[in-house]
Formats: structure tokens, C-alpha cells, sequence
């Protein structure tokens, strides 16, 4: 517990600066006089984390203001037994919450952005993006035998790994083909509560050797010292927009913007628009295997990397990407870019296949 809110704590207080650009000069919506705002959540754990996050930075900044807290559970809470990439639609952490925004029961909602689709309903914007956290995929090694193994590639041949993830699944058998990659579904707590606890149909035999998560995630729980590796971007890029948080809204609500102009980080947001247009463009989900890295150097130029896998892993496009960026179109304009390079390299025909492919050969997790 100690862990959890001293890293609530430190997360919720670090510095953010600058604004999105996308705030300025917003026309109509609510008064910029209102000092009362309604914050939608999920009810797990890491949801909470991160808006408690988000809402004690407003109030540290607003301090006359009140926060008012709602939370729910989205069909993604709900629907545990089936991989995500098989339940059919992108917003299955998200679409309960806008419909809350959309009627006007919360004026924001605090989002993982990666959870989110790149393509927003009618109405809605995305205000903010807060810092980001680290991007990377880490494994957590099951507690009787982190002592024993450092990495995957130690792992005997045949171990379980637990993942949600088709991305991860694609990457890492192309790695450790020897592996063997299966859906494990739930909340962080859960997770780790079936890889420490995990039976293989009720034998008494644990069942995953590893589990793979977002960095991100874990550091925000203040498990930090259960990770036993983290996956090199290289080779494992992440998925789009992991370890950010981004803050959904009403488009032409004044009041909300100008609340979040001082919670926007300028080179996370860069960093996710590229990363977001790229895939808007591959028409691409948290449930697709679609991996990126991204770096805004110092000199303002956007590094950005893609790679698109097939299910198996054994067919890939990748491409590279650098383009000037001191503004959010220009960040765009380089996702963009990256999606067309990618495209030329066989994303395209990659992506066009997984519709037929996904199936109970292909194990989607």
C-alpha cells in the first residue's frame, strides 16, 4: 500500500507544462466562470491511480475549484473471458464514459490513452495529454522463480507467458518462437494474482512462468520491484500511446479547456499525435499488432519508428521516420509520414489479413 500512494504521490505532482494547442481560442460551450467539474473513471485500481492523479494536480492548481468523482465499469471491465481482440469493437474501455460526456453527467474523463481510439465520436476532443510515463512492455516473472530468471530468453522451452496483448504475442514469437504466448485477462491485481497463484485446469501446477504488461502500469501501482526485464522498443516497439493519460472533453466547452491548459505536456503530446495519426491511418487498435517508438530531441526533430506484425510473427513491415516538430501539426504530418512508409513495406497486406486469420488457430491474446 505504502508503495501504491507514494507513487500516486509522486506521479500526481510532477510538474506538466505548456498547453494543447488545440485549446486555444475554443468559441461557445460553458461559462469559463464554472469552478464545479464532474470527472468520469473506470473503478479499477490503475483508473483510479490515474485520475486521483489527474484530480489532485487540478486541485493543487485550482484550488477554489471542486472536483466531483464518477466511475463506472466499461464492457472491457465486464467481458473477461474472452481476448480482446475477439469481443469487436475499439472503444471497449471508453464508450460507457463518452456516453456520460456526450449527455453532460461529466465534463472529462480521464482515459490510458492508448485505450482510446484515434478517431473520437462527433462532439468530443481530446483536451490534454499528461506527461508520459515509460512507454516500454516489462515482464513480471512468477515470485518462486524471479529469482531464477532474468529475462524471457532464459525461460525454458515450452514455458506459458500471459499477455493481453496481440502485439506483444506477434513480437515475442518472432523472438522466442520456443515460448508458448497465452490471453490472460483482468485488472493488474488479477493478473498478478493468476501468475503467482495460476492452476492449468485445476491441477495443482502453475501455469504461466511470466506475465508481459505495460511498464507504465506497474510503476503506477508501486510494483516496480516485481519487474524482472524490460522489452527493448528495438525490437519491441510499444503500442501506441502506452503510458499516457489523456483527458477527453466536449468540443467548444470553454470552462474545461481552460482548466486543462495547465495539465498538458507539450513533448508527450507531440510524441502521441505522431504515434495516433500513424495509426488512425492503419486503421489500427489497442488490439492490433501495431508497435511504435518515438523520441522528440532536443533540436525539436520527432523520431519515429512502426512495426506491424503478423499474428504468427513471422511476416513484418517495419519503417522509420524523422521530420521537424514544434507543433502538434507537424506532429501529425509525421505520423503520417511513418504510416506511409509502413504501408510501403506490406503493413497494409499485414493488417489486411488478420480479419481472416483471427481465429482459434491463431490463439489472438
Amino acid at each position: 500500500m505504502a508503495g501504491t500512494v507514494g507513487t500516486l504521490v509522486h506521479w500526481a505532482f510532477r510538474r506538466v507544462v505548456g498547453a494543447a494547442e488545440q485549446q486555444e481560442g475554443v468559441a461557445g460551450g460553458q461559462s469559463p466562470n464554472k469552478t464545479t467539474f464532474r470527472i468520469g473513471s473506470r473503478k479499477s485500481k490503475l483508473a483510479m491511480i490515474q485520475t486521483e492523479g489527474v484530480m489532485a494536480t487540478l486541485q493543487a492548481l485550482n484550488p477554489t475549484y471542486t472536483f466531483e468523482l464518477h466511475t463506472m465499469e466499461t464492457i472491457g471491465d465486464k467481458v473477461l473471458d474472452v481476448a480482446l481482440s475477439k469481443i469487436g469493437t475499439k472503444n471497449l474501455f471508453t464508450r460507457e464514459l463518452e456516453v456520460l460526456l456526450v449527455s453532460g453527467d461529466v465534463d472529462l474523463v480521464v482515459h490510458s490513452l492508448k485505450d482510446l481510439p484515434t478517431t473520437l465520436p462527433p462532439g468530443l476532443a481530446l483536451g490534454a495529454i499528461c506527461e508520459r510515463e515509460d512507454p516500454r512492455d516489462a515482464v513480471i516473472f512468477r515470485a518462486d522463480l524471479s529469482g531464477s530468471y532474468s529475462n524471457l530468453a532464459s525461460l525454458p522451452a515450452g514455458s506459458v507467458v500471459g499477455t493481453s496483448s496481440l502485439r506483444r504475442t506477434a513480437q515475442l514469437l518472432a523472438l522466442y518462437p520456443e515460448l508458448v504466448f497465452e490471453s490472460v485477462r483482468g485488472n493488474l491485481n488479477t493478473r498478478l494474482k493468476k501468475l503467482d497463484s495460476s492452476t492449468n485446469d485445476g491441477a495443482e501446477l502453475m501455469r504461466y512462468s511470466a506475465l508481459v504488461l505495460a511498464a507504465a502500469g506497474i510503476h503506477r501501482m508501486g510494483w516496480k520491484d516485481r519487474i524482472g526485464e524490460y522489452l527493448d522498443p528495438q525490437y519491441c516497439p510499444y503500442a501506441v500511446s502506452q503510458g499516457s493519460v489523456g483527458i477527453e472533453c466536449r468540443e467548444g466547452d470553454r470552462a474545461t479547456f481552460a482548466l486543462l491548459r495547465g495539465i498538458g505536456h507539450k513533448e508527450s503530446t507531440y510524441r502521441c499525435i505522431a504515434e495516433r495519426a500513424c495509426m488512425r491511418v492503419l486503421e489500427g487498435g489497442c488490439s492490433v499488432p501495431i508497435g511504435v517508438f518515438s523520441k522528440l530531441s532536443a533540436d525539436r526533430t520527432i523520431h519515429l519508428r512502426g512495426a506491424v506484425h503478423s499474428l504468427d510473427g513471422k511476416v513484418y513491415a517495419k519503417a522509420d521516420c524523422t521530420a521537424r516538430c514544434t507543433s502538434e501539426a507537424e506532429a501529425e504530418a509525421a505520423g503520417l509520414t511513418l504510416a506511409r512508409h509502413l504501408n510501403t513495406a506490406g503493413a497494409k497486406e499485414i493488417l489486411d489479413k488478420i480479419p481472416r486469420t483471427l481465429g482459434p488457430t491463431a490463439k489472438p491474446t
